[in-house]
């Protein structure tokens, strides 16, 4: 499902060049669930906005569904994203003046996706993230653990290859996260579901079947071992 091959990737300010990431090769098969554990630092979030096709890698390549984004121009690689990319967000990232069903609708309106289909399909979402009662109501209403489910139902409404999760339970308290990483795990084996959890926390990346642990920009060679998934 994520192929990244020799994945290197520097910064430029003027002449002075700052390396961030060195030679990372791995594999992220379909249905996985993959945690990319690192501290403030170590480069994480810097692949993850290569993995989502936000930036271009210095060098490398980077295949999703056997398809090399890397290579795409940004046109292609903006509709790429749309129909194959879902993102889970630490804030949530939730539109305040619309409802908690049209923030899950939202991804399929820029597909043209007719309404009563969206309204169906985000319904549906809401009730297998356990929050189907708050269909009506806004973001301002719900708990951060209930707005995190509405990302985590708008991250899978276009039916994507791959959800990556940056952080997703950075704001929520010890319970709170436990029942989020619980869904997330659900989500993943009872529907097939593919998932790289970007995170700091080693209580979280614990719970996934394996955890790529990044230090200084470099992939420890020990990183590749199961979590403790369930």
């Amino acid at each position: 499902m994520l192929t990244i091959e020799r994945l290197s990737h520097s910064f430029r300010t003027g002449q002075d060049e700052t390396p961030v990431l060195h030679e990372l090769s791995f594999r992220v098969e379909q249905g996985e669930m993959v945690a990319l554990l690192g501290s403030s630092g170590s480069g994480k979030s810097t692949l993850l906005n290569l993995m989502a096709g936000l930036m271009k890698p210095t060098r490398g390549s980077i295949l999703i569904a056997g398809q090399a984004i890397d290579k795409m121009n940004e046109n292609r690689l903006a509709e790429f994203r749309r129909t194959h990319i879902g993102f889970i967000f630490q804030s949530y990232e939730l539109i305040q003046h619309l409802t908690v069903r049209e923030n899950v609708e939202l991804p399929l309106v820029f597909q043209s996706v007719a309404s009563q289909e969206r309204k169906q399909k985000a319904l549906a979402l809401l009730h297998k993230v356990g929050i189907g009662d708050k269909a009506e109501m806004f973001p301002s209403q719900l708990s951060g653990g209930q707005q995190q489910r509405v990302s985590i139902a708008r991250s899978l409404i276009t039916n994507p290859a791959i959800v990556f999760a940056d952080e997703p339970t950075g704001n929520l308290d010890t319970k709170t996260e436990k029942e989020i990483i619980d869904l997330l795990i659900d989500l993943n084996k009872n529907s097939g579901i593919t998932f790289v959890i970007v995170t700091h926390e080693h209580e979280v990346a614990s719970r996934t079947e394996r955890i790529l642990q990044l230090r200084d920009g470099y992939l420890l060679e020990n990183s590749d071992q199961a979590g403790e998934a369930g």
